[in-house]
């Protein structure tokens, strides 16, 4: 049967719910068409971008009647910088719409009637609640700028004069070196002709500790006094880190290899209690209220009684396994990247945690090795990237067939595909599900999950 609607068409339509990913929801003769800029209540004009087997995309040319959620958004930037996209819809409605998207993906992806859904845990903060932002430099009107992709657009950076999400020093700190860019008269790379020199600037601050860490991605070649962009950065005394980076390639990548150019190697973040040191490319979750929050959670639902062997896979640089160690009995983590495994044995000393040990490899490949070695454990902790537990990892995180097992996932799709396999296959149940907004204004939401795996 063919979609009752063509590419190009205008329709008028009236958007439901939103999606996960933000687009809004609207049906047009029961043909699902979702619809960027519509926000639940909206009747909008829309036109068709793409027409699929299923379903449609369009893109909301005019508000027709506004939702009653429908609100002011006080960026001067917002609707042009790529950021921030629902800054227009009333925060009560994010957290609404975010909870019923992990609702939905379990229902139905996971198949499950029922979810044992609790209530979303709004943000702390709703605005300036960014630990780590990076910019792109770009050519404007009045010299080099720095800021954001524009919505919509991979090879084109709209110049931000203000951005709500860091704080006070993170703009001023962005407009000290938009300023000594164009005093020295330095271009900006381009990405779409490869020309220039300026990528990326990425600044880093512990929010409970007040340090900063500046880095400089340029494209290959010393084009600029090392020295005096120092100066420039390190009058704010917040700055404890400047650091150097050289990107050869054509991809936009920040985590490349830098050096320091001034200062300390690291910077602390404290997050419950414990100390983190942070290089430029370690992760971190980039909102630090919430991440406590979050890791407060993962320790709720992993009900340990300080005796427990935990399996922290997709470890990072510690974060959650460290805070779990003083309630557990041993800690084994495991994360592929090597310099985040340091930053982790490098956290554990620097908080005197003598029970936690971590490992880098590839976890799906890693799992069995660290079973030999540690044993059979009795809670493992989750925390994969935005694909899930894929493949071997998925088949060998069920075969260790431990009692209790902590998700924290940053995609509803995922987590609900992965339990599904996990219950039809190794035998868990989903038993707790707490969503948790870490990022206001934007699609994305986190969630901590519990699955029990019966005896026998």
């Amino acid at each position: 049967m063919a979609a009752p609607v063509r590419q190009g068409e205008e329709l008028d339509l009236r958007i439901d719910s939103l999606a996960y990913g933000g687009n809004g929801v609207a049906r047009h003769d029961g043909f699902v068409v979702f619809v960027r800029g519509g926000l639940p209540g909206d009747r909008v004009r829309a036109r068709v971008t793409k027409v699929k087997r299923g379903f449609a995309e369009a893109a909301a040319e005019s508000v027709v009647e506004p939702s009653s959620v429908r609100v002011e958004a006080p960026c001067r930037h917002f609707g042009v910088c790529g950021g921030c996209r629902f800054q227009d819809l009333a925060y009560e409605a994010q957290v609404t719409s975010k909870e019923q998207q992990v609702r939905d993906a379990l229902v139905r992806i996971g198949r499950i009637a029922d979810p044992p859904l609790e209530p979303i845990v709004p943000a702390a903060s709703q605005y300036g609640y960014r630990n780590k932002l990076e910019y792109s430099f770009t050519s404007g009107e009045e010299g080099v700028d720095l800021g954001f992709h524009r919505a919509g657009r991979w090879d084109e950076i709209v110049g931000i004069e203000e951005c709500l999400l860091t704080t006070d020093v993170g703009n001023a700190v962005r407009l000290a070196v938009r300023d000594w860019a164009r005093e020295e008269r330095l271009e900006a790379y381009d990405q779409a002709t490869g020309q220039g020199y300026l990528r990326h600037l990425v600044y880093r601050e512990g929010r409970n500790t007040g340090q900063v860490l500046v880095m400089l991605v340029t494209a290959p070649g010393e084009r600029f006094e090392a020295g005096y962009f120092v100066d420039v950065v390190r009058r704010f005394p917040e700055v404890r880190s400047v650091y150097w980076a050289v990107n050869d390639t054509p991809a936009e990548r920040t985590n490349v290899p830098g050096v320091l150019l001034w200062g300390e190697e690291a910077i602390e973040e404290e997050l419950l209690g414990l100390r983190f040191r942070l290089r430029p490319n370690a992760f971190l979750q980039t909102n630090t209220e919430m991440a406590e929050r979050l890791y407060e959670i993962v320790g709720e639902l992993a009900g340990l009684t300080g005796v427990e062997r935990v399996f922290d896979l997709y470890c990072g640089t510690g974060t959650i396994g460290l805070s779990l160690a003083r309630d557990a009995g041993s800690v084994w983590g495991v994360e592929i990247s090597e310099e985040a495994v340091a930053c982790a044995i490098e956290n554990a000393d620097l908080n005197r945690i003598e029970n936690a040990r971590f490992f880098a490899g590839n976890v799906g490949q890693a799992i069995e090795e660290l079973r030999e070695q540690a044993g059979d454990p009795d809670l493992v902790v989750v925390d994969p990237p935005r694909a899930g537990l894929a493949g071997k990892a998925l088949r060998r995180t069920g075969t260790l067939g431990a009692p209790r097992l902590v998700y924290v996932s940053c995609n509803p799709t995922t987590l609900a595909s992965d339990a599904a396999v996990l219950r039809d296959e190794y035998g868990y149940e989903l038993v707790r599900c707490r969503p948790v907004d870490m990022f206001p204004h934007t699609p994305h939401v986190e969630s901590v999950s519990l699955l029990v795996r019966p005896p026998g």
